[in-house]
């Protein structure tokens, strides 16, 4: 009879993505990745994915059953954005009731969302590359929560109601929050389930 041999226990990351990085841990050579953080077990994977200009908490796992368990039970995901001008509430409501974007030259109709103004700019610490200030025009702040994750969809949804994103910040992944963890730090976690 052969011995037992245990598998390794999963391990589970949180991330405060800052602003210019790549959700990936190989590509581009001269694009910065999220392997410059920490020294990551071999297997790491990213739970969906933020682009590189958005910034915010991204979950890594080595359990391939754990990212799709997450990405596929239509988990929610609240992002900050601050917008282009003042929003107002018909925007607010067309937001809520969904838009029609195009995703790769298809359009697409978002399924319905929970989309508020926020009474206070957040407290991000400033991003590396400045935002337009005031001087060319006012800024809001909204809270967007989603349970789909279509290819740059809160910015093209806010474009598409005449409020471009200047700034994302996903604030929350299911019960899983970023809270004041600063950019670019990394914790090791038990579970990803909040």
């Amino acid at each position: 009879m052969l011995p037992s041999v245990e598998k390794p226990a999963h391990r589970h990351f949180l991330i405060h993505k800052p602003y210019g990085y790549l959700s990936q841990f190989v590509g581009e050579a001269k694009k910065k990745k999220l392997g410059e953080f920490h020294d990551f077990p071999a297997g790491i994977m990213a739970i969906g994915r933020l682009d590189e200009d958005s910034e915010g908490l991204l979950l890594l796992t080595t359990d391939g059953r754990m990212s799709e368990h997450i990405r596929s039970k239509k988990v929610e995901k609240e992002y900050y954005a601050q917008l282009d001008g003042l929003i107002d509430d018909e925007a607010l409501a067309r937001l809520q009731t969904g838009v029609e974007i195009g995703i790769h030259n298809v359009r697409y109709q978002t399924s319905p969302c929970t989309a508020f103004r926020l009474d206070f700019a957040p407290a991000f610490a400033p991003r590396s590359r400045k935002i337009r200030d005031d001087r060319h025009g006012p800024t809001s702040w909204v809270s967007i929560t989603l349970t789909e994750g279509k290819y740059r969809q809160v910015r093209k949804m806010t474009a598409a109601v005449g409020f471009p994103t200047l700034r994302l910040v996903r604030v929350r992944v299911g019960g899983v929050l970023l809270g004041t963890m600063p950019s670019g730090t990394v914790v090791e976690v038990a579970d990803l389930e909040g």
